[in-house]
């Protein structure tokens, strides 16, 4: 439970980097839960949970990109960096295991895994078909 908050706050830090001016002196950060969207559209996650590392155009230039150590990678190029087939398989084990991924937290804090079950109500179910829509979604944006 506590890593799950943890995530759900990173998500949220994460996120207002996006939508952030420069804040007064004075100014607190607030705080809200992870935005709730539909499990059906890859386009509303990929907007509420990856643009603001991503970017709206999947090509690694969100706001918060230059705050991480490592550079975000460009997804609309997945495919051509894979003999131009899209790999699905690969996609949905980052999206569900991204402990393996630095840039987003280690394998003892994953941050997208608790943060989709959170907003899937702990539903399994649920999970699973936000990371295929999000890796449907992904593979739209796919440089042609």
């Amino acid at each position: 439970m506590r890593n799950t908050l943890l995530a759900i706050l990173c998500v949220i830090l994460i996120t207002s980097f996006s939508f952030a001016q420069a804040p007064a002196a004075d100014a607190k950060v607030k705080t809200a839960p992870a935005a709730q969207t539909s499990p059906a559209s890859g386009a509303e996650m990929f907007k509420a949970y990856c643009a603001s590392c991503h970017g709206k155009d999947g090509k690694g230039s969100g706001p918060a990109a230059e705050a991480l150590k490592k550079p975000v990678p460009d997804l609309t190029l997945l495919s051509k960096k894979n003999n131009g087939e899209f790999p699905m398989d690969h996609v949905v084990q980052i999206i569900h295991d991204n402990g393996k991924i630095p840039a987003h937290g280690s394998a003892e804090m994953p941050v997208w895994g608790p943060v989709s079950l959170a907003v899937s109500h702990d539903q399994p179910s649920t999970v699973l078909q936000r990371e295929h829509n999000l890796a449907h979604y992904i593979e739209s944006l796919q440089a042609k």
